[in-house]
């Protein structure tokens, strides 16, 4: 098969497209032709490398796959069927320890994601658990498929599990036309939330209330903080939705009414970042990390998207081998919403 392989970390130029052997499905799993990947900056994280991680290179990134059942191990149960339409679910864990049993399956010891600790979807085939299936619903696109699973889950945690929003509060909501962001909104407003959302153009901005958005922030003209005090009668927000990191957390935390909750699950502008424990302990402030979340999260949230109540969100579909492309393109962060790749 032809895929796009990380053999040493660097620029995008250490993408490279070749030829690997088909890959042979283990007894539980099933063997799934991508019809279509779509980017996480998880991939770019791949592709760079992390100070003080060690990704098990050579790697096919890529956590996001939609596709068609092709072949399955013989533990498989015959209700998989060859030809069966589905997207994967991209938490991998061992399915035994406490965690895993109690529904916990994200806190497993052996957790890892698809195309983060085994190979992904930037390829023309995929081995995945069959526990991970999501069947499609009639009428959805392979490409939208795609572009649900880790961001949305990603967010629901953050905001369902973690902060554990309730109906009537206020969320902020930063980075609106990344693919978390845009999950992030409409989450917030399924729940019955007012949403502030963050952005650095009007142009995104103009998308984030067609999401829900009630309040829009362009964080390039304007002192976020202190404009969410403005529209919250200087109160601040129940919740803040946050994934950029050192560019925005004193700002976020500044944004937070008494017995706020910041949930953030990122640090794309930098991973260092300052509190003072004053604030923490005399607003009763939360701080909560996230990651990921668990299958019957993720399941919940594709019977909302069967549904139409979440609609995923893409800024553009390019051909597989427009990889190095799509990098690019990330890295300017000038999309709104999913970019995905397509075999």
């Amino acid at each position: 098969m032809k895929a796009v392989v990380v053999h040493e970390h660097g620029d995008v130029d250490k993408l490279v497209f070749e030829e690997r052997p088909d890959p042979e499905p283990r007894p539980d799993e099933v063997l799934v032709r991508v019809r279509a990947t779509a980017m996480n900056h998880l991939d770019t994280w791949v592709r760079r490398g992390v100070p003080g991680h060690a990704y098990p290179l050579p790697m096919i990134p890529g956590c996001d796959v939609a596709g068609e059942v092709v072949g399955r191990g013989e533990l498989v149960a015959d209700s998989v069927a060859d030809g069966a339409r589905v997207a994967v679910s991209p938490g991998l864990s061992c399915m035994r320890c406490p965690a895993c049993l109690s529904g916990r399956d994200q806190l497993c010891r052996k957790y890892g994601i698809l195309g983060e600790t085994r190979d992904g979807g930037y390829a023309e085939l995929v081995a995945v658990p069959a526990a991970n299936l999501l069947p499609m619903p009639d009428g959805m696109s392979f490409e939208d498929a795609a572009s649900v699973p880790l961001v949305f889950l990603t967010a629901w945690h953050m905001l369902v599990d973690r902060a554990a929003l309730r109906p009537g509060e206020t969320v902020l909501v930063h980075a609106a036309g990344s693919g978390v962001g845009s999950a992030a909104i409409q989450i917030a407003r399924l729940w019955g939330a007012r949403v502030i959302a963050t952005a650095g153009s009007d142009a995104k901005l103009a998308k984030a209330r067609e999401l829900g958005a009630d309040e829009t922030i362009n964080y390039t003209e304007t002192d976020f903080a202190k404009e969410v005090k403005r529209l919250t009668d200087r109160r601040g927000v129940e919740v803040v939705f946050e994934h950029t990191g050192s560019a925005t957390f004193p700002g976020s935390m500044k944004s937070l009414a008494w017995a706020g909750r910041l949930v953030t699950c990122g640090a794309t502008s930098g991973h260092e970042a300052t509190v003072d424990l004053r604030a923490v302990f005399f607003k009763s402030i939360s701080i909560l990390g996230s990651t990921m979340g668990s299958k019957g999260e993720m399941h919940e949230i594709w019977k909302h998207v069967g549904a139409g109540r979440l609609r995923p969100v893409i800024d553009r579909v390019m051909p597989l081998e427009q990889v190095r492309e799509a990098h690019r393109h990330m890295a300017e962060r000038a999309q709104f919403g999913k970019i995905v790749l397509t075999p």
